[in-house]
């Protein structure tokens, strides 16, 4: 078996090295279209549209366009490792933007690192991503250093929090990453954990662990977990009767939460990786094409999936000027690509982005905001100071 795996690796690496780059440059984008996870995916693929569009109307790489192939990754291990398959093999993508869970990165993510393809994780933000290879890199920041913020200004709101109640979707790699955070957090600052229940993505109904919150008299509530079941989650949760403060995770943090939990999302605390107020030129252009369009503010997966195509692009850009890419092998360019996407700097709607050599990014911003419904249907993140 693994005789086989290398042989069709081998078979992969030398048919790109022989191929020439495609015009216009294809560019994967490996996604959430369908599932529960689409709440979260829908987002990216508006982003990845949207620069796709804006980076095109001003030259594409010095005038040559790039065209996004996209490749439904869904919300499972298979359709992701599906989606980057029919990516590497059939559409001969440069490189890959996605998939939306960490998750999926785990069991996707080696198939480009075997065929040595580079990878921008829009979404994957649990501990040990940009360590799967050195083809892997991502433009979201680790829950590690987001998530804490949103505790901080929980006791910022209320000082007198002293319990804590923590639920985590358990067969989720991201949320079992976050919700250690969570936890180690909250200890850090003095707050009893006075339970933690578990979940799974998949349910609906969330009767055992509410009533174990609420025995626990806590009076603050973290969750963890996809848009879907956490939606569904604080709103059993208010529905019976908990009214103190509730933290949602990075899962959560969709404008699609709120027809899931409805005017029970109101108050929902979530930390960013994005601001619409970010000041820099490139997400102030970003945001005034973006309510051009949509007549709302963009928001943190569009974002990042946003940023993930113009890392990419910008790379492209800096080795095309060095030899034009149409006279590259697939094969040599995809290696290059993977080089200069971790040399470079980028100035990106999320700010300033560089990364690390294990191609984990360094951001310098992030935010807390609260949802704020005006009715059953319709809200808006408000960002805190």
């Amino acid at each position: 078996m693994k005789r086989l795996a290398l042989t069709l690796t081998l078979g992969l690496l030398a048919a790109a090295q022989a191929q020439k780059v495609a015009t216009p440059v294809p560019i994967g984008i490996a996604v959430a279209q369908t599932s529960n996870t689409a709440l979260l995916g829908q987002e990216q693929v508006i982003g990845a549209r949207f620069a796709e569009k804006f980076l095109n109307a001003r030259g594409g790489i010095n005038g040559t366009p790039i065209r996004l192939v996209f490749q439904d990754a869904a919300g499972d291990e298979n359709s992701a490792i599906n989606a980057f398959q029919n990516l590497i093999t059939k559409e001969n993508v440069v490189g890959i933007v996605g998939p939306t869970l960490s998750q999926q990165a785990f069991a996707a993510d080696p198939i480009a690192e075997r065929a040595k393809v580079p990878v921008l994780g829009p979404s994957n933000t649990a501990k040990g991503i940009p360590q799967i290879g050195e083809f892997v890199a991502r433009v979201s920041a680790p829950v590690a250093v987001v998530a804490p913020n949103a505790i901080r200004q929980a006791l910022r709101l209320d000082p007198k929090i002293k319990k804590v109640a923590v639920l985590y979707a358990q067969n989720d790699a991201f949320s079992t990453s976050e919700t250690g955070t969570f936890q180690e957090t909250a200890k850090a600052q003095g707050l009893n954990v006075a339970t933690v229940q578990k979940f799974q993505t998949t349910d609906t109904d969330f009767t055992t662990q509410v009533t174990a919150v609420l025995n626990a008299g806590v009076d603050l509530v973290i969750v963890s977990g996809l848009a879907a079941d956490g939606g569904n989650l604080v709103k059993q949760l208010r529905q019976l009767g908990y009214k103190g403060l509730i933290i949602g995770g990075n899962g959560l943090n969709t404008s699609n939460i709120f027809s899931v939990c409805q005017r029970y999302c109101d108050g929902i605390i979530i930390a960013q990786a994005y601001s619409p107020a970010q000041p820099s030129a490139a997400n102030q252009v970003f945001v005034k094409e973006y309510r051009a369009q949509y007549k709302k503010d963009p928001p943190q997966f569009a974002a990042q999936a946003y940023a993930g195509v113009q890392v990419m692009v910008e790379a492209l850009r800096a080795l095309d000027r060095k030899k034009k890419l149409a006279q590259w092998d697939l094969g040599e360019l995809r290696t290059a690509l993977n080089k200069q996407i971790l040399a470079g700097r980028y100035n990106t709607p999320l700010g300033e982005l560089r990364f690390d050599k294990d191609g984990e990014i360094i951001q310098k911003d992030f935010y807390v905001a609260q949802i704020k419904m005006k009715d059953a249907r319709t809200g808006s993140f408000v960002f805190l100071k």
